[in-house]
């Protein structure tokens, strides 16, 4: 093709120097290494964070939620805002997944592997939460609709925890299936290069027997598009519904129609936020830099800008309804929440969430990435932030001042949650352990794409 009809403002996703075998080499021969020093260590770390966690949640349901900080005003707070979080860091991965391979996005290839991992990671922590606070984890199954000897009792359809349910457990089963389904080719992969036959065996029953025909790539690719488009209304839908956990109440800052979209970007916001702290770290220490380029970290960037101005707007939006409606309960909680006793929450999320994002509209700063690294820190801490003020706040005080009380997390609360942390952590050190951690067999026709444009 003539140079005229080549882009001179658009670079390469994939330098030019590679070599088939050697985007090959560079991904998959990590599975055969011996694990390095770091990935020891950080396992290590994340191992032993997650056994603190699940021993004291195994503390807190032989002892009883009273462990917790709740009182006769703050039913919920801590973990509702630690579940939440979580399943909104599961957002960006399926957004990349699905709604950037509907719009051909291709600068999505070699990040989509470790983000779509990220959301069945989080939506696992996610789960955790809801479990522990039923307070009978036993009995969990009884939230599920299924004929029953217990008479004519049924789940209240018309509660929103109940389709929290559904939308979560649906999202987590499409997401697992679209990217056990994206593994494939690249799982056939490591079966033909392997030398150990134990590993060849593992691997090809994991491929399901993968040959690489043309018939296998069309049915991969047509799944791929169905699957896509099935999990695009996930993306809306999951987040749409924990909102109307808080929309349909009568709480003061909590019944607003804005909470939709507004959960939704902020989801979304964080997601990309938590890929980007991820895929800095992994590329460095992975030495992927030609494949996860500088290029999709800006890409990234400009997603957070645009949902930060939209999470800012939300909250813009909250104060002017508040005002314009007239309610003077409405007005004294938004009142209470940027000035009232947990003022330091309310300026820490907006801080976060509203001001640091704005230093990628400079090209320079959304390059570097250690600058990237520290503000994709800070949008996670805001964003948890948003999270603990939209819930606490709000119930702190209600409408009878006798029954006002103050929140604090206890110790069981605080390690539950980090050790989320370390389960999270956990799972992606295993996955790019055993898992090739990027879609080689996209990469290449990316590559390939743009080989064939020069």
């Amino acid at each position: 093709m003539s140079d005229a009809h080549v882009s001179k403002l658009r670079t390469p996703l994939i330098p030019e120097d590679r070599t088939y075998k050697q985007i090959s080499e560079d991904v998959l021969d990590t599975l055969e290494q011996p694990p390095t020093k770091a990935w020891l260590a950080g396992f290590s770390i994340s191992a032993l964070i997650m056994t603190i966690g699940f021993l004291v949640i195994g503390y807190e349901i032989t002892t009883g939620i009273g462990t917790w900080g709740l009182n006769k005003t703050v039913g919920w707070s801590w973990d509702i805002t630690n579940f939440v979080f979580w399943v909104g860091i599961g957002h960006a991965g399926t957004l990349i997944s699905a709604i950037l391979l509907i719009f051909r996005q291709r600068w999505r290839t070699a990040i989509n592997r470790a983000a779509e991992a990220m959301t069945i990671f989080a939506v696992a922590c996610a789960g955790l939460f809801p479990l522990i606070h039923a307070g009978r984890p036993w009995l969990l199954y009884w939230v599920f609709p299924y004929p029953n000897t217990l008479g004519p009792l049924w789940v209240n359809f018309r509660s929103p925890l109940l389709w929290d349910v559904f939308a979560i457990s649906t999202y987590l089963t499409v997401s697992l299936v679209f990217w056990y389904m994206g593994l494939l080719p690249d799982l056939a992969s490591v079966r033909d290069r392997t030398k150990s036959k134990l590993r060849k065996v593992l691997y090809g029953l994991a491929c399901f027997g993968w040959n690489g025909s043309t018939r296998t790539w069309h049915h991969f690719e047509v799944l791929s598009l169905i699957l896509a488009g099935l999990a695009t209304p996930l993306v809306l839908s999951v987040h749409t519904i924990v909102s109307f956990d808080f929309a349909t109440s009568v709480i003061p800052g909590w019944h607003t129609t804005i909470f939709p979209p507004y959960f939704v970007a902020g989801a979304i916001f964080s997601g990309f936020a938590m890929v980007c702290t991820l895929l800095i770290i992994t590329r460095k220490v992975m030495g992927w830099e030609n494949y996860i380029t500088v290029d999709h970290i800006d890409a990234m960037c400009k997603v957070i800008t645009l949902t930060g101005s939209m999470v800012g707007l939300a909250y813009g939006t909250e104060f002017f309804i508040a005002w314009y409606s007239g309610n003077p309960y409405e007005k004294y909680a938004f009142i209470n929440r940027a000035f009232g006793p947990y003022w330091w929450a309310y300026w820490s999320m907006i801080s976060c969430n509203v001001i640091s994002p704005q230093f990628f509209w400079f090209k320079k700063l959304r390059r570097n990435m250690t600058f990237v690294f520290i503000i994709s820190i800070f949008v996670n801490i805001g964003m948890w932030f948003e999270r603990f003020v939209i819930i606490t706040t709000s119930l702190h005080r209600d409408f009878l001042p006798s029954s006002w009380a103050m929140y604090s997390p206890t110790w069981v609360e605080i390690w539950t949650f980090i050790g989320t942390f370390g389960l999270f952590f956990t799972l992606f050190f295993l996955f790019i352990r055993i898992l090739p951690g990027i879609a080689v067999a996209e990469v290449k026709s990316v590559y390939r794409f743009a080989r064939n444009n020069k």
